[in-house]
């Protein structure tokens, strides 16, 4: 897997990233615009994390309708659609059809129609009809990301809000201008932010006709193909409006405890034995925990808070060890009870900043713990600015991360082979951490040999039996996995010897088992197993994208897919009986994938005392930071989780997160999630 991309939210909302013009395929493994886009069409560069990888034309036809075009390359993924759109004369769309592939390059055949006042739509994740008496607007699950300007411009037209198809109501709020100039051109622009669509509100600029300008993020940017310079702008003005937003909440929803706090009558969970400690009393003073013990043998500071729990499981702060921070993953984290993250990839300003920020109390946040990624450049190049060629560009980018604080080097896909014990030197001459996928041409056991203290992901576990697919740079990771796993043998000495590598070397594994539920098991039209939990709570546009999540299997695949994911789940704890550290990560939603990767762990055969001490004790120690976190231990810094229930007997109930305290900050998972929009 690796870094994070939502393709439905990426291609609506154009959260993606910046770069300049090219009329052929890039270094960066941008693909070349078709031959027929006309001439006339407005032509939109499109860059993940500072590089360039696709584009979006919009133009109109003879006929009047809209057409517009989106691709983009991310490490063989990434969409290809053409969107043709009939507007009513207040600019409503009353008709839409999409065809092309989506990110995992399945099939899109969507189509939205409005007739009187009847609206249907139909995709291959979903269809229905609706009454409308007032403008709606459809949310396509696949669109180019000029679409949200149509969407803002017809909320503006209607006092700030718009109803959506299938489900929800857009609101839209005026927040910053800045005034651009480009070779002579000048242009004002301004920033709206619309909520409804996501957990937290979507940005985009609109130009002085409120037609749709551009959408900027650290992450991705869509903007018009000459105007790359302003982006640096509107990331500014953008992330002071988005800063505002997060003090005001980090004021609302973060409540000191300047007397203390003491829980009564917990149910303990001791991390270091798995045990559970009946009838105990914690008590918090400042951000450290200053005692624990029975029930009525432990002192309370005066005016301390007292936290009542009878029939509740206080633990340590989960961890999620496969993080890459975005905006509202503080918020979805602290609601879930996971209060540090380990960042596996990011852009090192803004990752940087924001910790500062969460540092100051300035936004609400985990702990991050920082690992940096570096990869090769072409085609298949993750999403990052960091890329090696050399020996010596490898060691330089090492020793800058270690500059930096960093802990960790990731390695990612496109590394070459012959710079990987060059990265591994160099990161642990440094006492840096080194993990990672496994390059193309290489072998998870070769990694294992030249020093990775760490793999990411179980797919690339399974690799290490399917010599013969030396592309593990692309999306062949993932489709020969789910089309060979299930035939691997847990009882052959082939296997067996890898485990023993494993354990020689001490390397952990993040399997990451959720994200390959997701992509193997999942399908079109129906809620993934791992979030049917949890789907009735989420915002409904947020829920709906969820009918299309995963791979197509091909024809008379779809049972064999199921099977290798099986097989996956029963090689991790196959693993873990052998004395294979196992690491609880997610690289996906914030929060809800923690929990389902704890079932998951479960599922595998992991006694459920040690899943949350991996999650919690065993997450602190691998990275060194168990001195002050992982236990509930006087002296530590208190970071908490009370779960009403107890985990250690149902795996389950690590999703009824009743309270959690981070650095003695008590936060309220009601309250948190009230202000992404999920039903508590």
């Amino acid at each position: 897997m690796g870094i994070r991309l939502h393709a439905a939210i990426l291609n609506l909302i154009a959260v993606t990233i910046c770069g300049a013009r090219t009329p052929a395929r890039s270094q960066s493994g941008a693909p070349a615009l078709p031959p027929d886009i006309p001439a006339a069409a407005v032509r939109y560069s499109f860059l993940m994390n500072g590089n360039l990888a696709g584009q979006q034309a919009v133009w109109t036809a003879e006929d009047g309708t809209l057409h517009m075009f989106f691709q983009y390359n991310d490490r063989g993924r990434g969409p290809r659609i053409t969107s043709v759109i009939k507007l009513d004369e207040q600019g409503v769309p009353v008709s839409e059809t999409v065809t092309g592939n989506d990110y995992l390059k399945s099939p899109v055949n969507e189509a939205y129609a409005r007739e009187g006042g009847m609206a249907r739509w139909k995709s291959a994740s979903e269809q229905g009809e609706k009454n409308v008496s007032a403008p709606a607007i459809y949310v396509a699950l696949n669109a180019a990301p000029s679409e949200i300007g149509l969407l803002a411009k017809v909320a503006l037209a209607n006092g700030g809000a718009v109803a959506l198809l299938p489900d929800g109501q857009a609101k839209i709020e005026r927040l910053a201008e800045v005034d651009l100039a480009n070779a002579g051109e000048k242009k004002q622009v301004a920033l709206y932010a619309i909520t409804g669509l996501d957990f937290a509100p979507i940005y985009v600029w609109l130009d002085d006709r409120l037609n749709f300008f551009a959408a900027v993020d650290p992450w991705n940017t869509v903007i018009p193909d000459g105007w790359e310079d302003s982006v640096k702008g509107l990331q500014e003005a953008q992330g002071k409006a988005a800063r505002a937003r997060s003090a005001d909440l980090a004021a609302k929803l973060a409540h000191p405890a300047p007397n203390g706090i003491v829980f009564e009558h917990v149910n303990l969970f001791d991390a270091q034995s798995g045990r559970i400690v009946k009838g105990q009393s914690v008590v918090v003073d400042g951000e450290r925990i200053k005692a624990s013990g029975p029930a009525g043998q432990v002192t309370a500071p005066p005016g301390a808070e007292v936290v009542d729990g009878t029939g509740k499981t206080l633990l340590p702060g989960l961890w999620d060890m496969h993080a890459h921070v975005g905006g509202n993953d503080g918020l979805l984290n602290l609601a879930a009870g996971v209060t540090t993250v380990r960042d596996l990839g990011n852009d090192i300003d803004s990752l940087l900043a924001r910790r500062k920020r969460i540092e100051a109390g300035e936004e609400i946040g985990t702990r991050i713990v920082l690992a940096g990624i570096m990869d090769g450049p072409g085609p298949f190049q993750g999403p990052t600015k960091v890329l090696v060629s050399t020996p010596e560009e490898a060691r330089a980018a090492v020793d800058n991360y270690a500059r930096l604080g960093y802990l960790q080097i990731k390695i990612y896909s496109s590394v070459k082979p012959e710079l990987v014990p060059v990265i591994v030197k160099e990161a642990h001459l440094r006492g840096l951490r080194v993990s990672g996928h496994i390059p193309a041409e290489m072998t998870a056991a070769q990694c294992v040999d030249l020093g990775y203290d760490e793999i990411q992901h179980a797919n690339f576990l399974m690799l290490n039996f399917m010599p013969d697919v030396k592309n593990t740079n692309t999306t062949s990771r993932f489709t020969e996995v789910a089309k060979r796993g299930a035939d691997l043998n847990l009882n052959s000495p082939r296997f067996r010897l890898f485990v023993e590598l494993l354990k020689e070397h001490h390397t952990v594994l993040d399997p990451t088992l959720s994200v390959f539920e997701d992509m193997f098991e999942a399908r079109t039209g129906k809620i993934p197993v791992g979030y049917e939990a949890v789907a009735d709570r989420l915002p409904p546009q947020v829920r709906r994208r969820l009918l299309s999540t995963g791979l197509t299997p091909p024809p008379g695949m779809d049972q064999r897919y199921r099977r290798s994911f099986q097989k996956m789940v029963e090689m991790v704890g196959a693993m873990y009986r052998a004395g294979v550290p196992i690491e609880s990560g997610t690289d996906s939603m914030a929060g809800f994938a923690l929990h389902r990767e704890l079932e998951l762990h479960v599922k595998a055969g992991i006694p459920a005392s040690k899943v949350l001490e991996d999650a919690t004790f065993g997450a602190a120690q691998i990275m060194k930071l168990d001195k002050d976190l992982g236990s509930i231990t006087a002296g530590k810094l208190a970071d908490l989780v009370l779960v009403d229930g107890d985990p250690t007997v149902s795996i389950s109930e690590i999703r009824r997160t009743a309270l959690v305290v981070k650095n003695g900050v008590i936060y309220k998972p009601h309250e948190l999630y009230e202000t992404l929009g999920v039903t508590p």
